[in-house]
This record gives C-alpha cells, structure tokens and sequence, in this order.
C-alpha cells in the first residue's frame, strides 16, 4: 500500500519556498513540462553539489554527489574520461555491486533489508594507520542504494518515459552513447546513509553521535549529450530530503532553494540505532492529487519506527532548466521497468542501475590542525560562520612520508574539525552538534589523491560483529522485486579516476591503489545453512566466507570498451540469490 505525505507545515525555514509549493500543487504527472511556474535560484543552494556554482554558494559541500563519467579526449567539460566542473575534476571512489534483472518491476520496485553496521565501544584513535581504533564514519560517509530516474531535464536533454526499458541507450553494452541513441534523460537517485560520531550534517557527515540517519537524495545533470555543452552554473544539482516519520521535509528540497534547514534534522527524522534491522523499499508512489512519485520507505524491524520521503513537486523537489538553473516542480519517477544490462545512468562514472555502494576516501583522520579559516580558497563562508582549519597534521598524512603539505587537490584538506568541537557558531541557525568524537578532515572536493585516509587501510569490518578496533560489517540481504530475487550481479569502481598516475599509461590504473596502506575493500558473502548475507570490507575467512578473490573481483580496466577508466567484473549469477 503506498503512502501519502502528509500537508507541508510552514516554518520560518520554509517561507523561501512558500510561492514555489503552492504552485506546486497543480503538478500530479511525472513532469511539469507545461508549466510556466519555476523557482529561481537563491544565493545559497544545491545548484551544484560539487560547491563549484558561479552563481551560488553551496549549502552543503561535502562531496557525497553521484561521480560523472567523462569521454575520450579533453574538452571544457572532460579531461581524459575524467569530468571537469568549472575546471576542476570532481571525482569519489565508489566500489559497488549491481544486480541484475529482465523481471519486470526489477528497475522500479525494489526491496533492500539490511543490518547496519556497528562501531566498536572505543572512541576512534588516531596513533597506528592500521592499527587504530576505528569507526564508520572514517570508512564511509555515504553507503547507499542507487536506482535510475526518469527526468526530461537532465543530460542527454532528450526525452524519457517513466517505468519504461525504451529509455535505454542503443548501442550496447558498456559501449559508450555517443553513437546511436544516447538513452534517456537520466537522474542518480542514491539512498543515502549517514553514520554517528561527527555531526553536524550540515557542514559535517552525520546526523548525532548514536544513531544512522538517511536521505532520499538525488542528483541531475545540467549537460547535452557527450557533454558537449554543460551549464556551468548549476551543472550537478542535488534534490535532498531526510526519511522522515511524517514524510515531511525538514527545509526546501530544491537545489535552487535549499537551506541550513534542508540539511538539519528535527524531530521527525528517522534515526537508527546501529544494529538494528531495517527493510528499505523503492517504488512508484500513488500521489493523493493524481500522478506518481518516487518514494523510499524504511521500516526499523528492531525498533518498530518507520519513515518515508517522496520526491514529489508537493515536498519541493525540482527538475533544473539547462538554459536558465531555474527550478521546475517535479515528480521524479523511476526511469525503467527491469534492470537488465544496459538498463544504465548513461552519465554516472558507474554503470549500474540497481546496486549497493559504499562511497569512501572522504575522511583523513588527523593528530592536529592548523591554518583556521572561515572561508575556502574564495569559495566565501560555506559553514556560515563555523569555523574550520585547511591542514591535516599527523599521523595518517604523515603516513606516506612527511606530506604534511599534500592538501587534497584544492586549497587545503578542508574542511577539517578538533575532536569536541560542538560547532557553536550554528546554533544561532538552530543547528546543535553532538561534540565532534575525532579530529579529521571531511575531503569534500574530489577523493582522498594520495590514498593514505582510514579508507585505505586494512581498518575495515572482519565480520558482522565490532572487534575492539574494528566496526563490524553492514550485512544486507539480496535485493527483491515483488518477492523475486535478481539473475545476476557484478562487481564494478571508479577508483581509477581518482587516481594521479592512471593516465595514458594504463599500468597507472590499479585495485588497490598506491598508497602507504596498499588496501581496498571488497565484498563478500557469508552462508550460514540456508542464510546468505552480504558482507562489505575485509571479511576473508570465517564459515561459509567466499571472499570473491578480495580487491581482484573489480575485474579489469575497461577503458578500451568504454572510454574511461572503470574497473568492471563480468556479470555472473547473483550473489546471495
């Protein structure tokens, strides 16, 4: 049965968006492709997750963005198959696992359930790389499930029915759209989780220190088939909202209007204890006023609380004109009926449409700070006033050598925070922060270049239960659709883009990549009679482990076959089915 949210309830919070949601009202199919109403962008926003935006300052820099892919050769908007936003290559390292079906349901209704993982009863330590105290957030900031939407303003700029196979690209698979029909105007839809221990969300990763939250999260882009013209003022905005009990936004969740609200919890948000249980559903919604929307709903199994959020033009969400970054209301839909090969994001850096990813590199855990600032390289004044420092100092950047001076690629490490910082200056917006558990680095920009933060070391979760340094292991289920299980699954990342030395020469290119902790995490499963769970990080042995070679099941680097660097595994039968 599917849910309606519930009448928007207007704050002071709100008020920026009051004009926009009461013409919202009048849109009930998956486009307001008629309409003559649109939000115009505010000088703070989401217009480009990246913070690169002209035009706007970000509300929320922290990176966790869907990775775009780049073509062959250089252009404005590419640089050897990497993307380029406003001169500057954006990229995050995303090991995933895609499942595949030719069910119909399988691209649009899908069911996760999982266990989220643990940390261990020790605060984090920053002394031993390797060796250290560890917790989620230092692993991944962002663990989520992705599935394509349909969106006639997004890249390529064509057209697209929603639920429906014909959206896909034609020329094959993995082969590259720029011969034939491109696909579908596309979206990324990831269904975000954020870990405790380093809050703010709004200038930080998570939601308190105790408990998971999550997000129905989306982003487009504002590019013309093979990037031959992006607008560079919104070119990778982001639609946001928590998973709410009431299914209320907590702020606009236009790019164009976003606000410090947007990206702070209240009292409806959904918050998990780690360890519980949970069932995530992902589906075509039933609108009250006619129509569909997207909606993501998350029922507790261990605490009985449920929430849901739909990206609906009644809860704020909106397409992005390429010509002028203005919004247009919007009901996002899912883009295909099945998730058979093929069946892709043509823009996404992965090719997938219905997977599990742990976006990681993010966090570099630091002995001290140094340089305080209030304002990044020009880039004036993201946290409104919160105060953070540009540098890393010891251990883990000391890790490789003494390359205390290795910022990550533009203008320092920024942004990083002092173990117990409670972010003070935002109280005055109504944001309170647990005390920071550990002093680090959010690298926001693009991933971790040099290779040496927690995520590449061998920190990872060695089973489904915490050690005394280690977390223990998120352990999902195989997706379903409509109770059927996928045919098949591979393993794919996009590590390569973000390594300096996978350039011309393809040697460069490598699983794990170069780095003092020579690690990368990789999947596994763990059969226990007939219970088959899907573990992610360094679980090697143990009953009933397979570990599917470690880091060598990413497969090879299949730039010659699709134009850019991107470690592909063949599809074989599904894990877990």
């Amino acid at each position: 049965m599917s849910r309606v949210s519930p009448g928007r309830r207007l704050t002071a919070t709100l008020i920026g968006l009051v004009l926009a949601v009461a013409a919202a009202a009048a849109f009930t199919g998956s486009a307001a492709a008629n309409s003559t109403t649109s939000a115009t962008s505010a000088s703070r926003g989401a217009l480009d997750c990246n913070g690169f935006s002209p035009v706007q300052q970000s509300i929320k820099p922290t990176g966790a963005c869907t990775d775009v892919r780049g073509f062959p050769g250089d252009s404005a908007n590419t640089d050897d198959g990497r993307f380029s936003d406003n001169g500057h290559y954006i990229g995050h390292d995303e090991p995933d696992l895609t499942f595949l079906s030719s069910r119909p349901g399988s691209g649009n209704d899908v069911t996760w359930v999982e266990t989220l993982g643990t940390d261990p009863v020790a605060a984090p330590t920053v002394a031993t790389p390797g060796s250290d105290v560890t917790h989620w957030f230092e692993l991944s900031i962002a663990p989520w499930f992705s599935m394509a939407l349909c969106n006639p303003y997004s890249y390529p700029q064509t057209s697209c029915k929603p639920n429906s196979d014909s959206n896909a690209p034609r020329q094959g698979y993995p082969g590259a759209p720029r011969h034939g029909y491109p696909g579908g105007v596309s979206s990324f839809l990831e269904v975000q989780f954020y870990p405790p221990g380093e809050a703010p969300f709004f200038d930080n990763i998570s939601c308190d220190n105790t408990h998971w939250c999550a997000s129905l999260h989306i982003n487009d882009l504002e590019c013309t088939l093979n990037f031959g013209h992006c607008n560079t003022n919104c070119e990778e905005p982001t639609n946001f909202a928590f998973i709410q009990k009431d299914g209320v936004p907590t702020g606009p969740a236009g790019p164009q209007v976003a606000t410090i609200a947007t990206d702070t919890p209240n009292a409806d948000t959904l918050l998990m204890n780690p360890g519980d249980t949970i069932k995530v559903h992902m589906f075509d919604s039933a609108l009250s006023g006619g129509g569909h929307a997207l909606e993501v709903a998350i029922d507790d199994l261990t605490s009985g609380e449920s929430g849901f959020m739909q990206a609906s033009a009644a809860n704020g969400y909106m397409a992005t004109n390429i010509g002028n970054c203005k919004g247009i209301p919007f009901n996002y839909e899912p883009e295909y009926s099945t998730a058979k090969q093929g069946n892709i994001v043509p823009w996404a850096a992965l090719q997938t449409n219905i997977s599990t990813q742990f976006e990681i590199g993010h966090w570099t855990p630091c002995s001290s700070l140094s340089n305080p600032a209030s304002n990044f390289d020009g880039l004036i004044n993201f946290t409104a006033g919160d105060e953070f420092w540009l540098t890393c100092n010891g251990p883990y950047e000391d890790a490789a050598g003494n390359d205390s001076t290795n910022d990550e690629g533009f203008g320092g490490d920024a942004f990083c925070y002092p173990v117990g910082d409670t972010h003070d200056a935002l109280n005055q917006f109504g944001v309170f922060a647990d005390p920071n558990t550990m002093t680090g680095c959010l690298d926001f920009l693009n991933n971790d270049i040099d290779f040496d933060s927690t995520s590449y070391w061998p920190d990872w979760p060695t089973g489904i239960a915490p050690t005394a340094t280690t977390p223990g292991s998120f352990v999902q289920s195989a997706p379903t659709t409509n109770g059927q299980t996928y045919e098949q699954s591979f393993f794919q990342t996009d590590v390569g883009l973000s390594e300096p030395t996978c350039g011309a020469d393809i040697s460069g290119c490598t699983v794990p990549p170069s780095g003092p902790g020579n690690f990368y995490p990789y999947w596994s499963t763990v059969t226990n009679g007939n219970q088959c769970s899907i573990v992610f990080g360094n679980v090697a042995s143990g009953p009933g482990v397979n570990d599917y070679g470690k880091d060598s099941q990413y497969g090879p680097d299949l730039r010659n076959e699709i134009g850019y660097d991107e470690f592909e595994s063949t599809p074989t039968q599904a894990v877990c089915s």
